[in-house]
């Protein structure tokens, strides 16, 4: 399997999520924000970090870049999964390759904690502990959207205690039919036993057995 860990100017989670890729022993490359061509990838990950600084609101500015505009082909033509962490979700929100937006913390600060996480997934635990570092992560949607992405299953991850104030406690969300994923927690950062929890690895096993 071959992935592609996408970088912006700004991001910052592009070596932890590759270190995270390859100790599954997934081929893994940077992409630099100015490709175009993504055919070689069967995951494209759009990791955390401020993407142009998040200027204007975060990863506005990243939807106007050329390996963004390729993503949206890719999406399209379904050659795989693009899955966006932190900043990524972001971008992939403000693309509308998935529904809603990440909006300021409803306490106006940046959390940095591991927060518990109730998951939906049969191929994952009905409970896990991930990290979080976000300023912008309260996930908002309109009443019909809300009630849309519930009825395609589309919510895998939902808060146990809500940092945020993100609607339904969503967490992550996750579209089966175009292959985009989409989640405010950092795996990458909880799969070495250096890190004192590994539970990002079950979201990796996810991706594995999605693909396959």
């Amino acid at each position: 399997m071959k992935a592609g860990v996408v970088v912006f100017p700004g991001t910052n989670c592009d070596r932890d999520t590759k270190k995270a890729c390859e100790h599954f022993g997934w081929e893994t490359d940077y992409i630099w924000h100015d490709e175009s061509n993504l055919d070689d990838y069967d995951i494209i990950f759009l990791p955390g970090g401020f993407s142009y600084g998040d200027y204007i609101r975060a990863g506005g500015l990243a939807t106007f870049s050329p390996v963004v505009q390729a993503i949206k082909d890719y999406v399209k033509n379904k050659k795989g999964y693009v899955v966006g962490i932190c900043n990524g979700f972001q971008i992939l929100c403000e693309t509308g390759l998935l529904p809603g937006t990440l909006s300021v913390n409803d306490n106006t600060r940046f959390i940095c904690d591991v927060v518990g996480l109730a998951t939906s997934d049969d191929k994952m635990p009905e409970a896990i502990s991930l990290p979080i570092a976000h300023g912008e992560g309260r996930y908002f949607a309109d009443d019909e959207t809300l009630k849309q992405i519930q009825q395609d299953n589309m919510i895998f991850l939902r808060y146990q205690d809500n940092p945020n104030g993100s609607l339904l406690n969503i967490a992550g969300l996750i579209d089966r039919k175009n292959n985009v994923i989409g989640m405010m927690p950092h795996p990458e950062r909880a799969v070495f036993k250096e890190t004192g929890n590994t539970d990002g690895m079950y979201f990796f096993k996810l991706l594995e057995a999605e693909i396959k």
